[in-house]
C-alpha cells in the first residue's frame, strides 16, 4: 500500500489523531509544502476517485475531507511567520457553485509561510460578494480556485472583472481545472495559471522563469 493510500484509510475512518501521528513520521520537521504535494494532495485526489467509481459514500467522502481540513489546520498552526506592517496582502476565494476547497486552505497556509497578510474567504463565492471583499482588503495578489471544467465560464467572467480593478493585482488562477486543463490562454503579465504548489512558491520567492519553463 502506497503512502497516500495508507493516509486515504486513516481519513475514510475519521482518525484524526493517527493521521497527523502518520505525517509527523515524515521526518523531525517535514517540510509543510513536501507534505502539501505528496501525500495530502494525492492522498484526497485517490478519495475523490474512489467517489467517482461508488466505492466509498458522499458521506465517507465528507469525513475524509473533514479529517483533512483538520489536519491543514493543525499544521497552519505550526510556526506562523509574524505579519508586519506594510507586508503584502492576499485574498484567496472559490468561485461560486465551487464546493472544494482544501487546496485553497493550502495556498492560504503556503503564503502566511512566507509572511503574507492572508484572507482566506472559502469556497463558493459569488462575485459580488468577492468584489466588495477586495475592494475593501485591496489584495497584491488574488488567488481564484476552480475544479471542474463546466465552470470555466463563471472563471472568465471572475478574472474580467478582477484584471480591470484600479491598482491592478496579480491574479493567480489555480484548483484542479488548472492543473487537469490548458489554461494558458487567460495567462498574460497580470495572471498567473498556478498548477501546483510549487510553482507558488517559486513564484511567492520572485522566481517567475521558474513557472514559465514549467507551464
Amino acid at each position: 500500500m502506497d503512502d497516500f493510500s495508507k493516509l486515504a484509510k486513516l481519513f475514510l475512518e475519521g482518525n484524526e489523531d493517527d493521521a497527523i501521528h502518520y505525517l509527523s513520521q515524515m521526518g523531525p520537521t517535514p517540510n509543510r509544502l513536501h507534505l502539501y504535494e505528496q501525500f495530502l494532495t494525492p492522498t484526497m485526489y485517490h478519495i475523490g476517485d474512489l467517489w467517482e467509481r461508488n466505492e466509498i459514500s458522499v458521506a465517507d467522502e465528507h469525513l475524509a475531507t473533514a479529517v483533512c481540513d483538520f489536519v491543514l489546520s493543525q499544521l497552519d498552526s505550526m510556526e506562523k511567520r509574524k505579519v508586519e506592517k506594510g507586508t503584502s496582502k492576499a485574498l484567496l476565494f472559490g468561485i461560486e457553485e465551487e464546493q472544494h476547497y482544501l487546496g485553497l486552505k493550502m495556498v492560504a497556509s503556503t503564503f502566511r509561510e512566507y509572511g503574507w497578510d492572508v484572507r482566506y474567504l472559502g469556497p463558493n463565492l459569488p462575485l459580488d460578494h468577492a468584489l466588495t471583499q477586495v475592494n475593501r482588503y485591496k489584495p497584491d495578489v488574488i488567488g481564484v480556485s476552480a475544479a471542474l471544467s463546466y465552470r470555466l465560464p463563471v472563471l472568465k467572467d471572475v478574472i474580467e472583472h478582477l484584471i480591470h480593478l484600479d491598482w491592478s493585482p496579480t491574479v493567480l488562477i489555480g484548483g484542479r481545472m488548472a492543473k487537469e486543463y490548458d489554461l494558458s490562454s487567460f495567462a498574460s503579465d497580470q495572471v498567473v495559471v498556478m498548477k501546483d504548489l510549487h510553482q507558488l512558491e517559486a513564484w511567492i520567492e520572485g522566481n517567475e522563469e521558474d513557472i514559465n519553463a514549467t507551464s
